[in-house]
């Protein structure tokens, strides 16, 4: 099978197909993450939407990815090549210190995956490739343990106000779990939306290769979250608690579909049965990874509730938010429920 860049791209026109998200009313109210303002704005109606839609939508998620760990690992984000021409500005992130070498090895690996999936999503899409949107990487964390903390998470303490995913190994894990598990549910649910053109080019091939590189990243840091609380117990060590509480502010955010770390217990059963795993955010029932939808994927990275004081239900309409304080780049941008 053919399976060149020029090859993906030529197949990216070849087809539309109407997203599952349905239609929804226009005029809703949006409110911006960090922004007391109230904005009317319409919902654009669902329309056909095309591979290269999808493809830049995850490109978007791509490019937050790449300059979290990037700046992470290096203290830099992406060279402007890789930013695209007239690219948004990103603010926060900076080198962790007092890695060992172990750790800036893990960080310097997950940092170029990022940094590749990237480069290939825009060789793919080619000219019709968004540029990276603007970022934020230090009021949306702020703006998340804020959020998280309303939750009620049974036996989790709060997320220190402090919290600086730039700060430390410990706080990076809790920072790299806030994307790793929404990149792995985002290209499932978004897999059986490419088209047959698609396939045979080879999308769905590259789709689920980058999927399994972002199941193994975030399987990484589900398991150093787990082992080290089991090693030093959760009064000592509580990231793997405060991980929990981004679980279940996804779940809100983002309909459900969590799996929160656990196995930590002072005394952990001794017993020799199989059962669900911590490591590994899949349903119980059949042990397959979740999937959420574009919608539910915003509404994670928009990290937005309804205007409504003190909801915890997602509104439609968010154009801008958390990591993207002035919207994604594409077609894909406003939660449509």
């Amino acid at each position: 099978m053919e399976n060149s860049n020029s090859f993906l791209r030529n197949a990216l026109s070849r087809r539309t197909f109407m997203a599952g998200a349905g239609t929804a009313a226009a005029g809703a109210l949006l409110t911006g993450c960090g922004d007391s303002s109230t904005v009317t704005i319409p919902i654009p109606p669902v329309t056909a939407l095309t591979d290269s839609d999808i493809l830049n939508f995850a490109l978007n998620l791509e490019y937050l990815e790449a300059e979290f760990y990037l700046r992470a690992a290096t203290g830099s984000g992406l060279s402007a090549a890789d930013a695209g021409a007239g690219a948004g500005t990103v603010v926060g992130g900076a080198k962790v210190p007092g890695l060992t070498s172990g750790q800036q090895s893990i960080l310097n690996e997950i940092a170029y995956d990022e940094q590749q999936h990237v480069r290939f999503l825009r060789s793919a899409l080619g000219s019709a490739a968004i540029s990276r949107p603007n970022i934020d990487l230090t009021a949306s964390f702020a703006g998340a343990v804020t959020a998280a903390n309303t939750l009620t998470v049974a036996n989790t303490p709060a997320i220190p106000t402090g919290f600086n995913p730039f700060g430390s190994f410990d706080q990076f894990l809790v920072g790299a779990f806030v994307f790793e598990d929404v990149g792995v549910t985002a290209y499932n649910g978004a897999a059986p939306l490419i088209s047959t053109a698609g396939i045979t080019a080879g999308l769905l091939t590259a789709a689920a290769g980058i999927l399994a590189v972002e199941a193994y990243h975030a399987a990484y840091v589900r398991t150093v979250l787990t082992g080290l609380s089991i090693a030093q117990g959760t009064t000592a060590y509580p990231y793997a608690l405060y991980a929990n509480r981004i679980s279940a502010l996804r779940a809100a955010l983002g309909g459900g579909n969590e799996t929160p770390l656990t196995g930590f217990a002072a005394t952990p059963s001794t017993v020799a049965t199989v059962g669900t795993s911590s490591i590994v955010a899949a349903d119980a029932t059949n042990a397959i990874a979740f999937h959420r939808n574009t919608d539910q994927v915003l509404h994670i990275v928009y990290g937005t509730f309804s205007n409504t004081a003190g909801s915890t239900t997602p509104a439609a309409g968010v154009a801008k938010g958390g990591f993207f304080p002035n919207g994604l780049n594409g077609i894909i941008a406003v939660t449509q429920s």
